[in-house]
């Protein structure tokens, strides 16, 4: 089987509404990569519930982002336009990632220390190994190039990280590298609420 060479991966989280950040940093983009890659565009509504959802409003607010996709342009024809937790293979991959991974890498994901705060002990576990669950939606699909912000580099890092310890401890080349593709504009819409904090 030949290799992918020009694939992406991205995906969008249905935690709250879509606002601007979500646009200009993710799905303005989308329409531009699928004239060049072969896309695979999912909903991440297993990252969304690393904290609480009310289950109706997930489910609603699914149907709203992957409205917004075709809305905005993404052609369903020519692209992979998914929902996350119903490709199970995502999380039985996170679990072997997690057999992988070292807790070392985890403990330094800056963006976990941010969200967590001052209640690390009291949030989910989903939420510290959120980035592996990452690396398995990118690396099942053996994409060769994910769209981040300022704010993911770090993950792709970690996903980087985990494809080579895969490939090295089980001998195999199966996974690729991916390499980053980071847009000049609006790479992180700060809130207009706090100019400190990423609009979420």
């Amino acid at each position: 089987m030949d290799k992918p060479t020009k694939r992406i991966l991205s995906g969008v989280q249905p935690s709250g509404d879509l606002h601007l950040g979500n646009y200009l940093g993710a799905i303005k983009n989308f329409v531009t990569l699928q004239k060049e890659y072969e896309c695979f565009f999912c909903v991440v509504d297993l990252h969304a519930i690393t904290v609480w959802q009310d289950p109706k409003v997930l489910a609603d607010k699914t149907r709203e982002v992957t409205a917004a996709f075709i809305a905005s342009g993404i052609d369903p024809k020519k692209n992979n336009i998914f929902v996350q937790s119903q490709v199970p293979q995502h999380a039985q991959l996170a679990w072997l990632f997690n057999c992988v991974a070292r807790m070392g890498w985890l403990n330094r994901m800056t963006q976990f220390k941010d969200k967590a705060g001052k209640n690390s002990e009291n949030v989910s576990v989903g939420l510290f190994s959120y980035p592996t669950l990452m690396a398995a939606d990118i690396l099942i699909y053996l994409a060769t190039h994910v769209p981040v912000g300022d704010d993911q580099k770090q993950h792709l890092e970690l996903t980087r990280d985990i494809a080579q310890k895969f490939n090295n401890d089980f001998k195999t080349d199966l996974f690729p590298i991916p390499e980053p593709l980071i847009f000049g504009e609006a790479t992180r819409v700060m809130s207009l609420r706090d100019g400190s904090k990423k609009n979420e």
